[in-house]
C-alpha cells in the first residue's frame, strides 16, 4: 500500500475520525487509525466501540491530489501518527506500508517508520440499511444538538440521563434532555417522514462529538437507525453511534401549563447580567444567584453573592412583566447554558412558585424550543 496526498486535506478527515479514537479503550487495536487504500480513494476509520467514525477521501477530488500506486490496508498507533503528520515540513506526504506491516511516512527530508497492525483484525463496522432514511439540514441538526445536549446528565449513577431522548412520529421529531435539575426539548417538523416512527436514546458525548465534525460546507445529514445503533452520513463522514438501552422518563409531565409570573428579555443581555452576578456566586460554596420580579413598581432585580468576596446587585433591563411578585434563586449555569442555546432572540420565562420549576421558551415559537430550570431552596 503506498500513496502520496495534500497533508492539509489529510489533517481535515483525520481530525475528524481522531474524535472517536481514545487510549482508554479494552481493546488495543481500537487505539489506531484504519486505513483503506482502493482505486477509488482512501477511507480513514477511528472507533471507542461507542462512537465510530468513517471518513472518506476521494481519489477522483482534485483538491485532494491523492496519488495511488498501491492499494492495501494498515491499522497505525493514532497519537503518534496524528503528532507525526501535523509536523511534516512539506505540503503533501507520502504513506508507504512495507513488509511486516512497518509503515514509511515522508515529506521533504523528514522520513518516519513506525510499526502498523493487520488491518483484517480491526472491529467490522455494522452495516446500517435503511430504505427510507431521514434527511435533516445540518445547520438545524447542529443547533438541535446544541440546544439539547446542555441538559445531559454527566453522572453515571443514571445512565439513561446521559443520553438525548429522540421520538419521531406523526411528521414530528422530538429531542428532549433532563438531568433531573433541568430539561431542553427542541421539536422539528418532518413533513417528509410522516410515516416513520423511531424512539431512541442517543449518548449525549456521541451527538456533542457528531455537532462538531458538522461543518459549514455539509448541506444534509442523512440519519439511519438500526436496533441499537445509529448512523449518520454527512458529505463523506459516515458517524455511528450506540444506542443507549431502557426507558427514558416521561419529561412532558414535568412542563408546567400554567404559570403565575412571566417577563419577557432580550436574550443576550440577559445572559451578560448573568455572567456578571455569576462572578462572584462562583466564589460561594453554594453557586446561586437571585432574581426579584416586582410586578406593582415593574422592577426586576438579580443578586449575586459571596459571604468572603461581596456582592452584586443590578436592575435588568426588560420587554414586559406581568401576574403575581416573586423572587426566586437558581444555579447561574444552568441559567448561562440554556440562554447561550436561544440566541439573539426575545425570550419569555414563566415561573409558578419559588420552589417550582420555571420554563423559558422565544418569544415568537412558543411551541418547538422549551428549556425548564429547577430553583435553589435558600432557606
Amino acid at each position: 500500500m503506498k500513496f502520496t496526498i495534500t497533508r492539509s486535506t489529510f489533517i481535515k478527515t483525520l481530525n475528524d475520525v481522531s474524535r472517536a479514537i481514545t487510549s482508554k479503550t479494552t481493546i488495543p487495536i481500537l487505539t489506531g487509525l484504519k486505513m483503506v487504500l482502493s482505486d477509488s480513494g482512501l477511507v480513514l476509520t477511528g472507533s471507542d466501540a461507542d462512537i465510530s467514525i468513517e471518513a472518506r477521501i476521494d481519489a477522483n477530488a482534485e483538491t485532494n491530489d491523492l496519488q495511488i500506486e498501491s492499494t492495501g490496508s494498515i491499522v497505525l498507533p493514532a497519537r503518534f501518527f496524528n503528532e507525526i503528520v501535523k509536523r511534516l515540513p512539506e505540503a503533501t506526504m507520502t504513506v508507504d506500508v512495507q513488509d511486516n506491516f512497518q509503515t514509511l511516512i515522508t515529506s521533504g527530508s523528514s522520513e518516519f517508520t513506525i510499526n502498523g497492525l493487520d488491518a483484517n483484525n480491526y472491529p467490522r463496522l455494522p452495516e446500517i440499511v435503511n430504505p427510507d432514511p431521514l434527511t435533516i439540514p445540518a445547520d438545524v441538526l447542529k443547533q438541535l444538538i446544541n440546544q439539547t445536549v446542555i441538559a445531559v446528565s454527566t453522572q453515571e449513577s443514571r445512565p439513561i440521563l446521559t443520553g438525548v431522548h429522540l421520538v419521531i412520529e406523526a411528521g414530528q421529531l422530538i429531542a428532549v434532555a433532563t438531568d433531573s435539575h433541568r430539561l431542553a426539548q427542541r421539536t422539528l417538523e418532518l413533513p417528509a417522514a410522516k410515516d416513520a416512527h423511531y424512539d431512541v436514546i442517543i449518548p449525549g458525548k456521541s451527538l456533542t462529538e457528531l455537532s462538531r465534525t458538522l461543518t459549514d460546507d455539509i448541506d444534509d445529514v442523512e440519519i439511519r437507525f438500526a436496533e441499537n445503533q445509529v448512523l449518520f452520513v454527512a458529505g463523506q463522514t459516515s458517524f455511528y453511534s450506540r444506542l443507549l438501552e431502557g426507558n427514558y422518563p416521561d419529561t412532558s409531565r414535568l412542563i408546567p401549563t400554567t404559570s403565575t409570573t412571566r417577563i419577557e428579555f432580550d436574550a443576550p443581555a440577559l445572559l451578560a447580567a448573568i455572567q456578571r452576578a455569576s462572578l462572584l456566586s462562583h466564589e460561594s460554596s453554594n453557586n446561586v444567584v437571585r432574581l426579584n420580579l416586582d410586578t406593582a413598581a415593574q422592577t426586576a432585580t438579580i443578586y449575586g453573592n459571596s459571604p468572603d468576596v461581596g456582592n452584586v446587585e443590578e436592575a435588568l433591563s426588560f420587554n414586559r412583566l406581568e401576574g403575581e411578585a416573586l423572587e426566586i434563586s437558581f444555579n447561574p449555569d444552568y441559567m448561562k447554558d440554556a440562554l447561550q442555546g436561544f440566541g439573539q432572540t426575545a425570550i419569555e420565562i414563566a415561573f409558578t412558585a419559588p420552589l417550582r420549576p420555571f420554563t423559558l421558551v422565544p418569544s415568537e415559537d412558543h411551541e418547538h424550543f422549551i428549556q425548564l430550570i429547577t430553583p435553589v431552596r435558600t432557606f
